[in-house]
């Protein structure tokens, strides 16, 4: 198929338009080329941090994501060892050796229309979803999940089983967001649009959502919707109310920031010092 040559703001204002309109237009299969092609080369992307520091939904390239969904039926696609059956507009991602992305053999799975950065390491099994963004020198462990249009920042670990959230619709919400040099723990949830500042450590083990309420320890405050950057976050719990729980003792799963990380200590030595 040829590829039909747009920029940016050609692509945004071909899929800007109503729902009805895009999916009749005769040259929707070649923008929706396009727009891989852009995302895949970081040139577009579901979710941008402005210069204030605020992560905002780019809402059209989300729709333009869901359009392709619309537009295409279920196709037989050969994979190593069996067949897959899915929507003709998102296939496998195809690498060549120029990418220099590291796809460790094991059974790795790459969407049409994620950005891997040079230097991206993925351990098998990892999935990584149409419009994700991983930027350069990231670890994704065995067994990890990163979902439609997640950003995850540059040096960032996530461990084995580590968990994050896709959020398509709808296409205004922001979706998930670890930032730069973050350390994500085995078996961490980040689901919901929750954002994970930079140089933040996830000990094994928690989970957060956009409404999870956060316990700040360290500056005795409720956060909810984003960690803080540096912040080291532990499992912890807390009493649930009412008479029944009270009478047997019940508790709920309360994430905590137990300390800070400074600029002297790395991420495994916080980590190590906060479980003690």
């Amino acid at each position: 198929m040829k590829v039909l040559t747009m920029s940016a703001p050609e692509l945004q204002r071909f899929f800007e338009r109503s729902p009805e309109e895009v999916l009749s237009d005769p040259k929707a299969p070649l923008a929706h080329e396009a727009l891989l092609a852009a995302l895949e080369a970081g040139q577009v992307r579901a979710a941008e941090r402005g210069e204030d520091g605020v992560w905002r939904a780019n809402a059209w390239v989300k729709r333009a994501i869901l359009a392709g969904f619309r537009r295409t039926g279920l196709i037989q696609m050969e994979g190593p060892g069996f067949p897959m059956f899915d929507k003709s507009a998102y296939p496998p991602r195809q690498f060549t050796l120029a990418d220099n992305v590291r796809l460790v053999p094991g059974g790795n799975a790459v969407r049409r229309g994620a950005y891997i950065a040079k230097g991206v390491v993925v351990m098998p099994p990892a999935y990584i979803n149409v419009g994700a963004y991983v930027d350069t020198g990231t670890m994704v462990d065995s067994h990890a999940l990163v979902g439609s249009c997640a950003q995850i920042g540059a040096r960032v670990h996530l461990s084995a089983g580590a968990q994050i959230g896709g959020v398509l619709e709808p296409a205004g919400a922001v979706p998930v967001v670890v930032e730069d040099d973050t350390f994500v723990g085995g078996l961490v949830g980040l689901f919901e649009g929750i954002v994970v500042r930079r140089r933040a450590v996830l000990a094994s083990g928690v989970i957060i959502t956009g409404s999870t309420v956060i316990y700040d320890l360290v500056n005795s405050r409720e956060l909810r919707k984003e960690v803080p950057e540096g912040a080291v976050v532990v499992p912890g719990s807390r009493p649930a109310s009412g008479g029944f729980a009270n009478k047997r003792g019940l508790n709920l799963a309360a994430p905590m920031i137990v300390k800070y990380r400074d600029e002297r200590t790395d991420a495994a030595t916080c980590l190590e010092d906060a479980l003690r």
